[in-house]
């Protein structure tokens, strides 16, 4: 079992686990890192509930765009959780493989592509995000999708790097824990189902 680079929190230790899913424990895991700055904490939390509660983009597009911020981050915590909110909406798997090449999957709508394309720069080379970018977009999404399309890959992009650096790999599947020279995929393997 690996350890993660920052201890977790001591809140954190009497919240029983046993009960709770992989994916779940692998969100615990971070979430007791987060726990050494409770008001921090609750700051994400918030952002992360208004963005769940009020969005109205599809959870399927939001999960996508997700593991594709999470495969440019390299984070394993991040490329191993499937929300169930995002398979109750249509992700699968074969889905989940359509991310290694976006732009030529059959699988998606021209709206994830979009959106995925969006993702990719974001999380690669945000200052190429230029009108024609902003155009293709307004084609399938309104004003308020995009700020939320956009405010959802800054939470993505920033705490997933964290929790990269972090290394929250102690309870996400074996696929997820090669060799950290080695890039990994969300593709590679299957994911484990978290709540949410």
């Amino acid at each position: 079992m690996s350890k993660s680079r920052i201890t977790p929190s001591a809140a954190f230790a009497a919240i029983p686990v046993d009960d709770l899913g992989q994916g779940d424990r692998i969100n615990i895991g971070v979430a007791s890192i987060l726990g050494h700055r409770p008001e921090v904490a609750g700051a994400l939390g918030s952002l992360k509930a208004a963005l769940t509660s009020t969005g109205t983009l599809p959870p399927r597009l939001v999960e996508l765009v997700r593991l594709r911020i999470a495969f440019h981050n390299q984070c394993r915590s991040c490329m191993s959780v499937r929300y169930q909110s995002a398979i109750d909406d249509g992700l699968t798997e074969d889905l989940v493989c359509s991310l290694e090449q976006p732009a030529d999957a059959d699988d998606l709508t021209d709206a994830e592509r979009s959106a995925l394309r969006y993702a990719d720069l974001f999380a690669t080379n945000h200052l190429a995000i230029d009108e024609t970018v902003y155009d293709d977009l307004r084609r399938h999404f309104t004003e308020d999708e995009l700020v939320e399309l956009g405010v959802h890959c800054a939470y993505m992009v920033g705490m997933g790097r964290l929790a990269a650096t972090w290394s929250v790999t102690d309870d996400v599947p074996d696929a997820f824990r090669a060799a950290s020279d080695s890039p990994l995929a969300p593709w590679d393997s299957e994911g484990v189902v978290a709540s949410g």
